[in-house]
């Protein structure tokens, strides 16, 4: 008996702190989303009209395109990217331990910390992306990279591929040591170039390498936050807007927790909805 109790006494710590600031949070919110509250008086039970509220709500639909813009850039450009470098730094160069160092380094990084050093980069005076356009003649394509409604989201999800980018080459360098050399080998044996072994050799050994990319990147993508607020606040009017800033303003600037925990619900079962499908994904696998 004392033996089939040990590994849940080991558990049991841990899944009562995951419990306490994991699990009892997420019901929490759900509640609050049901109820008129301003964090200081005594909530009111309102059914699902917070709910109801966020349908028509021109801002919170901003906020939701923005997410799709970040979940959008980050799978099309982070992952081959991503696959490209792993590529390049698996191959064994004069100082490829230092350059596989180096574009690693963002990832030694907070997103508080990467959004300070783009806010100095796009700055529309003293930026060095606009200066370096200056410089080689290119002035006309200057832009207030940050206070253009029009472009400042695309910014923001170029600031955060500075860090994606790298987090997704990791991954692929992991599931390039899993690729068969005798695989390859034979490949080259048989007359395959090099395009033909990356297509029928690398790239299907690197599938599950793969999925685990697109679903962090995905998840990532909808919970970004810090490096919107650091650079922009949402602004301006909302234009970089994403789901989890517009809660946090809802709630904690203009004092409407119930709306803004409806905002995160909402966000909550987006993104556990894509962790359900590779959670299934997974299951599956091992049932074969």
């Amino acid at each position: 008996m004392r033996k089939n109790i040990t590994p849940y006494l080991f558990l049991a710590i841990p899944f009562l702190m995951y419990c306490i600031w994991v699990i009892f949070p997420i019901l929490q919110t759900f509640i609050v989303s049901f109820t008129k509250w301003d964090g200081m008086t005594q909530m009111k039970f309102i059914g699902i009209e917070n709910f109801k509220r966020l349908i028509n709500d021109k801002y919170f639909g901003l906020s939701l395109v923005n997410n799709i813009k970040w979940m959008i850039g980050f799978v099309i450009l982070s992952i081959p990217l991503g696959l490209f470098f792993a590529i390049l730094m698996d191959q064994k160069f004069a100082g490829h331990k230092i350059y596989k160092s180096l574009v690693y380094l963002p990832m030694a990084l907070s997103f508080v910390v990467i959004g300070q050093i783009w806010s100095w980069i796009l700055e529309p005076t003293g930026g060095i992306v606009n200066a370096f356009l200056n410089f080689i003649g290119l002035g006309n394509l200057a832009k207030p990279w940050l206070s253009d409604p029009k472009i400042v989201t695309y910014s923001l999800i170029a600031a955060a591929l500075w860090r994606q980018i790298p987090y997704a080459m990791v991954l692929f360098l992991a599931g390039l040591k899993n690729v068969s050399s005798e695989l390859v080998e034979a490949a080259v044996v048989d007359g395959a170039n090099a395009f033909q072994r990356f297509f029928y050799v690398i790239l299907p050994a690197l599938k599950p390498a793969m999925v685990i990319a697109i679903t962090v990147n995905i998840i990532d993508s909808l919970r970004a936050f810090d490096i919107v607020f650091v650079m922009t606040r949402g602004g301006p009017y909302y234009s970089s807007s994403v789901m989890a800033n517009y809660m946090y303003v809802q709630a904690f600037h203009n004092y409407r927790m119930g709306y803004g925990a409806s905002v995160a619900v909402v966000q909550f079962l987006i993104t556990f909805s894509f962790i359900l499908l590779y959670l299934i994904n997974v299951l599956k696998k091992e049932e074969r």
